[in-house]
């Protein structure tokens, strides 16, 4: 996967095959946010070869676009389509950026690949970041409000998440403020007790040309499939999911969605999500999320299919020894580890929980990584 004379850290490029495991933005991400904490020149290949649509989508391009400005770098080659890109990162900064791909490319992903830059750098970071906030193969950014940045706080991070303003397929156009507290040095974190759970909460949002009352339907159902369905999950458990309307000049088009989230008595935060398109109702929304809730809760897991990948970089820079129990592992998390092992030179260790199926225990002795590394 990587070719290159050098270790990482020196002035040649680390070459990456693009097209390994999950083969498509994740390889992206990582590399283009490792590359800039290493102040390592990267050469991405192969990028996304085996998908229907190769090469770099407008996402992904602002993506690399912004944190190559967050690091003072430069981008050589690249654009949509381009199956070959080299970054060379510079100096990371902080201060304000902005980003917009002109699509419903996910914000959430955004995020994603330019957090840890702004972590590390020497001062607050704020983003101003344009798209998608709820899109198609992505967690929406309120998974990212509502879980990942609760989490992460236990390893140090401090990101605050805002929504000034939805965007829905295909108009994107939605408006999402970051701000970001620079860190010395991550902590290791410990999460193997999942627990039981103590309350499921959700927000089920319409917005544009739906009618007021959607987003009401879709909590509703929400409710009702998890009494109907999984009456052994939800016993003794509080349920508050409730609908809500976006105004008009707070989203830019017709869209709804809803996210669930469900909390242990250890503290877990577990999530479903579900996204409205042509054709889906109400039930069928609430359905992909109680659906995608209780299939992430069925492993007696500490995190979910999302949160799991999003981790594995955080550990891997840690101070300490991470621990983490999941489910079965993505093909997002497996690449995000093989990645951190080949770029930083961490070892990952996954050992199955014992009687319980698909259940794993995710542990890495982190680098210890700081500004001054």
């Amino acid at each position: 996967m990587l070719k290159s004379g050098k270790a990482a850290g020196s002035g040649d490029p680390v070459s990456i095959d693009g097209s390994i495991l999950e083969g498509g933005g994740q390889i992206i991400r990582i590399s283009a946010a490792l590359a800039c904490l290493l102040r390592q020149p990267v050469a991405l290949h192969s990028i996304r070869a085996k998908r229907s649509k190769p090469g770099l989508r407008a996402q992904h391009l602002t993506g690399l676009g912004l944190v190559m400005e967050m690091s003072q770098g430069n981008l050589v080659g690249g654009g949509v389509g381009a199956t070959e890109v080299q970054l060379h990162p510079g100096q990371l900064q902080g201060g304000r950026f902005q980003a917009d791909p002109g699509t419903a490319g996910s914000v959430a992903l955004l995020i994603q690949v330019s957090l840890p830059c702004a972590l590390f750098a020497p001062r607050p970071t704020r983003l101003q970041l344009r798209g998608g906030t709820n899109a198609d193969m992505a967690p929406p950014v309120d998974y990212i409000q509502q879980v990942f940045c609760p989490i992460s706080k236990r390893f140090g991070v401090d990101c605050d998440v805002s929504i000034v303003k939805r965007g829905f397929f295909p108009r994107g156009g939605g408006i999402v403020d970051v701000n970001v507290q620079p860190v010395a040095q991550l902590s290791a974190v410990e999460m193997l007790d999942p627990g039981h759970v103590v309350r499921i909460t959700g927000t089920a949002i319409c917005a544009g040309e739906l009618p007021r009352g959607y987003g009401n339907d879709i909590a509703k159902a929400c409710q009702r499939l998890l009494l109907n369905r999984h009456k052994e999950l939800v016993a003794d458990v509080k349920i508050d999911i409730a609908g809500e309307y976006i105004q008009r000049d707070q989203a830019t088009a017709t869209g709804s969605c809803v996210l669930l989230v469900a909390e242990t008595s250890t503290g877990c935060l577990l999530a479903g999500s579900g996204l409205g398109s042509r054709g889906k109702g109400p039930r069928d929304i609430a359905a992909d999320a109680v659906d995608m809730l209780t299939n992430n809760l069925q492993h007696g897991a500490c995190v979910d299919e999302h949160l799991q990948d999003q981790l594995i970089i955080l550990m891997a820079l840690a101070k300490g020894t991470s621990r983490i129990r999941t489910g079965p592992l993505t093909l997002h998390t497996q690449t995000a580890i093989e990645l951190c092992k080949n770029l930083l030179g961490v070892n990952f260790d996954v050992t199955p929980v014992d009687g319980v199926a698909d259940a794993n225990v995710v542990s890495c002795q982190g680098l210890e990584f700081s500004r001054s590394t």
